[in-house]
């Protein structure tokens, strides 16, 4: 299944950095950028992460809350989250099943083969939990001017 802008956000639920349950609930009548990306502290990843943190800000102040979601465990986020000071949580999705609702497990190129991973992708949802926006190309040192323009 592939989302699109104007789809109804699908439900999920998981685990944070600190062991706290997460879910789309929490963010009912708040707008929401969810960003899955592939590993914790890996160079692509971090600049995402950094990225984000360093404008951490200006999303607050138009509204927005931001969760990462990876296959990562509770504590590789929480490492990932001290080691570079992020203010948003992380959510670890071991089975990917959030992955996989939102389409962002799949098929990829990896070093000339052909494996199956988290796609890199970000959904910026409304208060009304409908997608707004899906970015699928992300330029992991600038992805805040994608989101907020």
């Amino acid at each position: 299944m592939k989302l699109e802008k104007g789809d109804k956000a699908p439900y999920f639920e998981g685990v944070d950095e600190n062991g706290n349950h997460i879910s789309l609930n929490d963010f009912k009548g708040k707008k929401l950028v969810l960003y899955f990306y592939p590993k914790d502290s890996t160079p692509g990843c971090t600049a995402e992460a950094c990225d984000l943190r360093d404008n951490y800000e200006r999303f607050l102040a138009q509204g927005y809350e931001v969760i990462g979601i990876s296959r990562d465990s509770s504590a590789s986020h929480q490492r990932f989250i001290e080691k570079y000071s992020l203010p948003f949580h992380l959510v670890a999705d071991t089975d990917c099943s959030i992955l996989k609702t939102y389409g962002a497990w799949g098929e990829k190129k990896m070093y000339g083969k052909t494996i199956e991973g988290t796609l890199r992708t970000t959904f910026v949802i409304d208060e009304n939990g409908v997608i707004d926006d899906v970015i699928r190309k992300v330029n992991t040192k600038n992805h805040t001017s994608q989101i907020l323009g």
